[in-house]
């Protein structure tokens, strides 16, 4: 009777062994996805850091838009020119020089160049000290506390004398840092040279309000658009039209740069040469900022 028992037992097992055999061979077969070979070879020529610079979660997701929905190869800022050749050969497509991205930080007042600053005893983190409305007098500037140090894979970013200062030389425009900075004073803005001219402030304040909280920021004064129009002054503060920045118009660029009153206006990046190249149709004419001052992050309850 116990044989009986034992053998109707494995005789059952193998049966349902056999049977959910066929059941998944059959759903294999049924509910298959074919998925473009494509796809894994874009994978595997891409960096894989997932850093997000080409506007895509992951490398993953990058690589599915290239292949199925014709997305440039041009993105991924970390694997750069070499990286999109290579996607261009995958997907047999003709790779245009791109226009390299890289961060501007919208700030250029170090620690002595600040007024009105209140010790601060709390997380050593601008997303906290942010909240903290009077931790310095400019609600606008660089906080220095180094989120975006933290932040950065590449080394390519550091806070020196109070304030985020960019290594162009190890950056790989990723975005991260500005990902990361509460009061969004850091862009990621396309370098169409190898230095480019930047506005360093992100104060939107009136010039005699700006004088009373830092030594250098900008005072909306107008004297750089009165040489170029490529400078227009919105909200107290000077903006760069970077869809009319060549290199033909260096001359008058560099004159309303000597005529800032508090040199606010200064050239950043690596080298010194013009590298001419193409921007995409997504690309903003005039590079904005969405400035955040710690008020605007600040809960009222009342």
């Amino acid at each position: 009777m116990v044989m009986v028992t034992v053998g109707l037992a494995a005789g059952t097992m193998i049966l349902m062994a056999v049977l959910f055999t066929f059941i998944l061979g059959w759903a294999n077969r049924a509910f298959h996805v074919e998925i473009d070979p494509r796809i894994g070879k874009v994978i595997a020529a891409l960096p894989g850091v997932n850093c997000g610079g080409c506007g895509f979660v992951g490398c993953g997701e990058y690589a599915e838009a290239i292949v199925l929905e014709n997305t440039p190869v041009n993105k991924c800022t970390v694997g750069g020119m070499s990286c999109a050749l290579a996607l261009g050969d995958i997907m047999g497509v003709r790779v245009d020089v791109s226009v390299s991205l890289r961060p501007i930080v919208h700030c250029g007042a170090r620690t002595v160049d600040r007024l009105g600053r209140s010790e601060y005893r709390g997380e050593m983190m601008c997303r906290t000290a942010n909240l903290v409305a009077d931790v310095q007098g400019c609600t606008y500037g660089c906080l220095g506390f180094g989120d975006c140090e933290r932040e950065c894979d590449y080394d390519a970013i550091h806070v020196i004398d109070g304030l985020a200062t960019v290594d162009y030389g190890a950056c790989v425009g990723c975005g991260a840092c500005a990902r990361v900075c509460p009061r969004n004073i850091i862009t990621i803005t396309p370098f169409r040279s190898n230095r480019i001219l930047a506005v360093i402030c992100s104060n939107h304040d009136a010039g005699k309000d700006v004088t009373k909280v830092c030594k250098v920021g900008c005072l909306g004064c107008r004297a750089c658009s009165r040489i170029s129009n490529l400078f227009v002054v919105e909200n107290n503060l000077s903006t760069l039209n970077y869809a009319e920045y060549t290199e033909d118009r260096m001359t008058e660029l560099v004159a309303a740069s000597k005529r800032c009153p508090r040199h606010r206006l200064q050239f950043v990046g690596e080298g010194t040469g013009i590298v001419p190249v193409t921007m995409d149709d997504d690309r903003p004419d005039v590079v904005r900022a969405d400035f955040k001052s710690t008020v605007d992050d600040t809960e009222w309850r009342g």
